[in-house]
C-alpha cells in the first residue's frame, strides 16, 4: 500500500464509524458476534444468519453489515485504507473467525464478506491485519477447546 497521509476528512469518518460502535444495541450485537456466537458447522452458522426468527439474526445482520459498509468506503476511495487498517481489527477479525467455514458458507452465500476480502486482497497492511487475526483466534480456538463447555 502505497504511504499516504489521510485527510481531515478520513479522520472524520474514522472517528464516527467508532462512534456508531459504541452505540448500546450495536456494542451488544458485537459482544455477541465477537464472543458467543462460535459456529462449528456451516449449517450452526445459517441457522442464526437465515433464521430470522433467531433472536440473534438481527445482531448478525447488523454487525456484518456494519463492517462490510466500512469495507466498502474504503474500497471505493471515501476513507484512507491505511487509516482505515491502523483504526479497525473487528471485521478482520470476524472474516478471520469464520474463515474455517467460509467456502462453505460461501457456497450458499458468495457475498458474505465479501468487501472485507477483497480489502485482505488490495491492501498489504489489511492482509497482515488478517492474518494476524487468524494467527490471534487459532490460539483462542485452541483455549475454548481446551475448556469444558466452551467447545
Amino acid at each position: 500500500m502505497e504511504r499516504m497521509l489521510a485527510t481531515p476528512a478520513d479522520a472524520e469518518i474514522i472517528l464516527k464509524l467508532y462512534e456508531l460502535r459504541t452505540e448500546a444495541v450495536m456494542r451488544q450485537a458485537r459482544a455477541w458476534m465477537v464472543g458467543e456466537f462460535w459456529p462449528k458447522t456451516a449449517e450452526e452458522f445459517f441457522a442464526v444468519a437465515e433464521n430470522w426468527q433467531d433472536p440473534h439474526n438481527a445482531w448478525f445482520r447488523q454487525v456484518t453489515s456494519y463492517w462490510e459498509t466500512a469495507a466498502a468506503l474504503v474500497l471505493h476511495g471515501a476513507v484512507s485504507a491505511e487509516l482505515f487498517v491502523d483504526c479497525n481489527g473487528e471485521g478482520f477479525y470476524l472474516l478471520a473467525k469464520f474463515t474455517p467455514l467460509l467456502e462453505a458458507i460461501r457456497e450458499k452465500n458468495p457475498a458474505f464478506m465479501a468487501k472485507t476480502s477483497e480489502l485482505i486482497n488490495r491492501f498489504s497492511a489489511a492482509a497482515q491485519r488478517y492474518e494476524a487475526m487468524l494467527k490471534r483466534l487459532e490460539a483462542l480456538r485452541s483455549a475454548r477447546l481446551a475448556t469444558p463447555g466452551k467447545e
